[in-house]
């Protein structure tokens, strides 16, 4: 595996990101129906920045990871954190979600990416990795089933509408789990074979 170019990594993750945060942006819209609103700080400061920062910083573990890793590099797993942290910074965002509980969205997305994250690295205990897994599983399913009570008959399972949107949250969360494992899976380092090929390898030696 040879290594990857942080700056591509990093560009490219940043994308992918940003094509997340607009697709479950979209979601959101469906859920809130005629009443969803788009604006400047909502929509791109608390949603669509996130994402960037997000996918950034996933993309530069993903480059990491394949180069060996390296010192300190695992706390890009909390990476996540940013879709939950980024929405509290609104003015009134933070009394809003201890007194009504709105905003509890982003911060149960933050957890199932991170906690699902660390379910599928293949590293640690055992039982942690089952807990993390069941936990994430569950807000996954719970955000998916809590798709067909939300927005009422326009939603419902028996219409398409409802049925699309809910497989659309369902993929976006388990991708956003499946991506925030990068930064906690064991490190890709080169092969014997692939050094024996490196040019200071195949020098003669004096």
């Amino acid at each position: 595996m040879r290594p990857v170019r942080a700056g591509s990594a990093v560009a490219v993750g940043a994308l992918c990101g940003l094509a997340w945060a607009a697709a479950f942006r979209a979601v959101m819209s469906e859920f809130a129906g005629y009443s969803s609103q788009v604006s400047w700080i909502d929509t791109f400061a608390a949603i669509l920045l996130p994402g960037v920062l997000v996918g950034a910083l996933l993309g530069w573990a993903y480059a990491i990871r394949l180069s060996g890793g390296r010192r300190g590099w695992r706390w890009l797993g909390l990476a996540p954190a940013a879709f939950a942290i980024a929405p509290m910074l609104l003015p009134g965002a933070l009394a809003q979600l201890l007194t009504t509980g709105l905003g509890g969205g982003a911060v149960a997305v933050a957890m199932l990416a991170i906690g699902g994250g660390f379910a599928l690295s293949g590293r640690g205990p055992i039982w942690a990795r089952i807990l993390c897994g069941t936990v994430s599983a569950l807000l996954i399913v719970g955000i998916t089933v809590a798709t067909f009570f939300i927005a009422g008959r326009r939603l419902a399972v028996s219409e398409p509408r409802g049925v699309w949107v809910a497989l659309l949250a369902f993929s976006l969360l388990t991708l956003l789990a499946v991506a925030s494992s990068i930064p906690l899976r064991p490190v890709v380092g080169r092969s014997a074979q692939d050094i024996a090929h490196t040019p200071e390898a195949t020098m003669p030696r004096s």
